[in-house]
């Protein structure tokens, strides 16, 4: 088969795929299920082969397939009438993908959770101001426990991705003695992370006083010590961030703010390493893939005055950085694309 390519679907044709959006996520999910994107994506597979392993009915396969065809997941090629003989092959990425996003674990399930439906066939009136999300659903910042447990177990959940490329990058990130401070580092979930895979390595979560407990709660899980996980309570908005670290990370808090406060920020950073420490940024960049991903917020987010999700391009942080008087600003590739800078 020819190496897969997909041109980009018509209005009307991107139309027809979201009206029918439930039934599609159906087809993906019952194709994950039964194991059908483990020999699509390897692919090429006649679908009477599929048939074959899989005990399906071929014709009804066939339309099930198209279904997937349509979505642009799957390339197909038939070269006679013969239903069986049509040869199918998966676009690379699928079978991960679709566990990601429709996974039992998945980061859209956990989203779930959240009152989208409050806004669900009222946004004429919200856009005109005359319908909001309640603060009962979502407040931000968040104000009670509950809420503050809530969005930081979210943040948790999407933290896959930018693991994978802390752990592509590891030898390169900070000494191997590092104590590294992780400002807004939610419930302490990405620090766990690096601590196991960094034996020699200590970690501080700089965040509100309120998340003090769920820190606490994440050491007792993993077992660590305060000593190699550690909290500090503060505000950056309203002090300085603290000193002595030898790298501080900022994973998903700029893009939370306008671009005066990320600026600020980002000085904060720079007055507080020493020289040679590095500063660590991973951020909802402004791509197309990345605005995919952040559908839920930007479509939840409509009903809340208090947050935007500023999606920026990779730009505005190595420019940022460069005029705090980082060097070396850079980009480590990744699913979430890390830069990095050093202080002089």
């Amino acid at each position: 088969m020819p190496p897969f390519t997909r041109e980009a679907p018509s209005p009307r044709a991107l139309l027809h795929l979201l009206f029918n959006g439930a039934r599609a996520m159906d087809v993906v999910e019952t194709a994950l299920k039964l194991g059908l994107l483990d020999a699509l994506e390897p692919g090429p597979v006649t679908l009477g082969e599929l048939a074959t392993k899989y005990d399906l009915r071929p014709k009804r396969l066939y339309k099930f397939l198209d279904c997937l065809e349509s979505l642009g997941l799957v390339q197909r090629e038939q070269t006679s009438d013969a239903l069986e003989a049509a040869r199918y092959r998966g676009v690379p990425g699928l079978r991960e993908a679709a566990e990601l996003v429709l996974g039992a674990g998945s980061l859209e399930r956990d989203r779930e959770k959240y009152d989208w439906k409050a806004l669900y066939g009222r946004l004429p009136e919200t856009l005109h101001g005359e319908h909001s999300m309640s603060a009962t659903s979502f407040d931000w910042p968040p104000r009670t426990p509950e809420q503050v447990e809530g969005f930081e177990a979210s943040m948790s959940a999407g933290l896959g991705p930018i693991l994978e490329t802390f752990r592509a990058h590891a030898s390169t990130l900070w000494p191997s003695e590092a104590r590294l401070l992780d400002v807004g580092g939610g419930d302490g979930t990405l620090a766990e992370h690096l601590l196991r895979q960094h034996p020699m390595l200590s970690v501080d979560v700089y965040n509100l006083p309120a998340t003090e407990p769920l820190v606490a709660r994440t050491r007792e899980r993993a077992g660590l010590s305060a000593k190699r996980l550690g909290f500090v309570g503060g505000d950056f908005l309203k002090e300085p961030l603290p000193r002595g670290y030898d790298a501080l990370s900022l994973v998903r808090v700029l893009h939370d703010w306008p671009a005066e406060v990320a600026r600020s920020l980002m000085q904060a950073a720079f007055a507080a390493l020493p020289s040679g420490g590095r500063v660590l940024i991973c951020e909802e960049f402004r791509t197309p893939e990345r605005l995919a991903a952040q559908f839920f917020w930007s479509y939840f987010l409509i009903g809340v005055d208090t947050c935007v999700s500023r999606l920026r391009e990779v730009e505005f942080y190595l420019e940022g950085l460069t005029a705090a008087g980082f060097t070396d600003a850079h980009v480590l590739p990744g699913p979430f694309e890390l830069v990095v800078a050093t202080k002089p």
